[in-house]
């Protein structure tokens, strides 16, 4: 199989399972808020196979899951935070990723953080500010809870990353 070929199937299954799990497994936090664990996945494509992965399957799956569910409403502000939260994310763990100790989870825990801040509170904040023109600090308040529900999800799934890298890059490279 072609080497793009390859690069297309792993993160078309990336986008795939962003979007069942996000349909599938709906744990209830704040008010309608819900962990979205589609973000487990975004964060493995991050770490494994870097920033434009972990930014397409996490702003492609939101896009698809929302035309599957809700329709545009809420995607545009979601597909562009995950953008962004993708592209920090997935270039820090590449810089981080061989670090070892409380570093490695100090330096990616702050990315997280960080990552999630600029995506959920500033960039969906401000596209639904644009968008629907609802007050800025309003969007920021009520994107609170999806911030703190996605950095839970995220730091989760940066564990999970530890585990199942080193199969990950094993498997690509059979498949090559």
């Amino acid at each position: 199989m072609p080497r793009s070929t390859k690069r297309i199937c792993i993160h078309a299954m990336g986008i795939a399972l962003f979007v069942a799990l996000t349909m599938c497994l709906q744990v209830p936090v704040f008010e309608n808020y819900y962990l979205c664990l589609g973000y487990a996945v975004m964060a493995v494509y991050c770490y494994s196979f870097g920033a434009a992965a972990g930014a397409l399957v996490g702003s492609m799956g939101v896009v698809l899951y929302c035309l599957l569910t809700s329709g545009l409403r809420g995607m545009p502000g979601w597909a562009l935070g995950n953008l962004v939260i993708g592209l920090i994310l997935g270039a820090t763990f590449q810089k981080t990723k061989h670090w070892k100790g409380i570093l490695f989870w100090a330096a990616n825990g702050l990315a997280v953080v960080t990552a999630t801040a600029a995506g959920v509170l500033a960039v969906k904040s401000a596209v639904e500010f644009i968008l629907y023109g609802q007050p800025f600090f309003f969007r920021v308040v009520k994107n609170g809870y999806a911030f703190t529900a996605d950095v839970i999800v995220l730091l989760i799934g940066l564990a999970v990353c530890v585990k199942l890298d080193p199969k990950l890059v094993k498997w690509t490279e059979e498949a090559a």
